[in-house]
């Protein structure tokens, strides 16, 4: 069989660095989501570009599934091997290679996670600002065009990327970009790297922006009466101009959760949690024009942290949101589905999804990044009741197509994966058929997560 001439070839190269122990094959093939058990026949733990080359060229030349892996964060059934193959797990290429304070940038390797950055970081004035909220590897981050909540503010990981080196489906190793802040050399071969979900290549290693430490840091929370005025209240803000670092949206349920979960007592009502980086003088001002303009909506409540454990408490219970949430209600799985719209249109969107889950036999926190239009919507299903799934799905089906009618998209943080690839056509039309064909060049055997981003049939 070509699966097992294939590993036979890698044992040779990596050693006991190529597991197929049940429990890692289960480990990799899993999902922190509602999808199910898809594992891979082997993973491999390469611990340099070349051995990443070798292990893919081999896999090529066999007709062998492979599939990256990160820190296993992805909620769209990313990395399941629903072909079988063998899974790359990143977590062994894991340094910071170059910092350069001067220029402000520094080049890591794809299994770093965001905080062991920053952590690297401390010292030199500078942090990382791509905040998904999980502690995801920086090559997933890339891999899937992250972002989370300081976007509103910094941007994604296509803001934040200046170069990667990348493994070709046939073993060649290429690099993108430059360290120079623009170009105009050429296709923009990063931006096609970038969110492409390991179907293109595999990363390994990136280039990336770094920003100052702000001078001072100041957030804060503030509770509304309805759903509605909290996120009018944000349209509001981001039409005045108001520079935000973040400004995050937890619904009544999903504070309930969280007050459960952490033993906080906070209102259980619609809530904003927001951010200010800058001055002591500008943060000052910045959050006394917030509250202005948030309590001719009805904002009532606001509290203001500035020291960094106060600050520190407020984030990780907007963290932690995900957990807390599956924490409602005893032996569920969440379906957890996100959509981004045009900030004019985000009440009617959150409110439109709001009376749909009101409705409907499960339950469903919202909560988003509503700063830059996307929200999530984790929905409670007991994985022993199929109509519960059905209900989920339907939910996430009408939040799509809701997005698509209003102008936006099916999902803003995400990504595709296999939860969402159904709504490709209806998003991109004849530009799916586009990403197809660059698929097929750049990987004619189709080996790179197979299954995933492109139309059924085109691998």
């Amino acid at each position: 069989m070509p699966i097992e001439h294939a590993l036979s070839e890698l044992e040779t190269v990596l050693g006991d660095r190529l597991s197929r122990s049940k429990s890692d094959l289960d480990a990799h093939g899993g999902s922190e989501t509602y999808f199910p058990l898809a594992a891979p026949q082997a993973v491999a733990y390469p611990e340099t570009t070349e051995e990443v080359s070798r292990i893919v060229k081999t896999c090529n030349a066999h007709g062998v599934p492979v599939i990256a892996y990160g820190a296993g964060t992805s909620l769209e059934g990313h990395t399941s091997a629903i072909r079988g193959g063998v899974t790359l797990d990143m977590s062994r290429m894991n340094k910071v290679l170059r910092v350069s304070q001067g220029d402000m940038d520094a080049a890591v390797q794809p299994g770093l996670t965001r905080e062991a950055l920053n952590e690297d970081l401390r010292a030199t004035g500078l942090f990382f600002s791509v905040d998904p909220g999980a502690n995801a590897s920086l090559g997933g981050m890339a891999a899937t065009r992250a972002s989370g909540t300081t976007t509103v503010r910094y941007g994604t990981m296509r803001d934040n990327v200046l170069g990667l080196e990348v493994v070709m489906a046939d073993g060649r190793i290429i690099r993108t970009g430059s360290r120079a802040r623009k170009s105009s050399a050429g296709y923009d071969l990063t931006a096609l790297f970038l969110g492409s979900e390991g179907t293109l290549g595999i990363i390994t290693e990136l280039t990336v922006k770094l920003h100052g430490q702000p001078e001072a840091v100041s957030a804060g929370i503030c509770a509304f009466e309805t759903m509605g005025d909290a996120v009018e209240a944000v349209t509001a803000v981001i039409q005045m101009g108001l520079p935000m670092a973040r400004i995050e949206f937890l619904d009544a349920e999903a504070v309930r959760a969280v007050n459960q979960y952490s033993g906080t007592d906070v209102a259980e009502t619609p809530h904003l949690f927001v951010e200010f980086h800058g001055t002591d003088t500008g943060v000052a001002e910045d959050a006394a024009r917030f509250a202005e303009i948030v309590e001719d909506f009805g904002a009532k409540g606001i509290e203001v942290a500035t020291k960094p454990e106060e600050r520190s408490a407020l984030w990780t219970m907007r963290h932690h949101a995900y957990w807390a949430c599956l924490g409602l209600k005893k032996g569920v799985q969440g379906v957890v589905t996100d959509v981004c719209v045009p900030i004019s249109s985000l009440a009617q969107a959150v409110e439109e999804t709001a009376a749909d889950i009101e409705a409907s036999i499960i339950p469903g926190p919202i909560l988003g990044h509503v700063g830059d239009g996307n929200f999530h919507a984790i929905l409670l299903v007991d994985p022993r009741q199929p109509d519960e799934l059905e209900a989920a799905k339907a939910l996430a089906a009408r939040m799509n197509e809701r997005a698509l009618a209003l102008g936006g998209t099916v999902t803003g943080e995400h990504g595709i994966g296999m939860g969402k690839l159904a709504y490709m056509e209806a998003q991109h039309g004849d530009a799916w058929d586009v990403m197809s064909d660059i698929k097929r060049t750049l990987d004619p055997n189709g080996i790179l997560n197979p299954g995933k981003m492109v139309k059924p049939g085109n691998r």
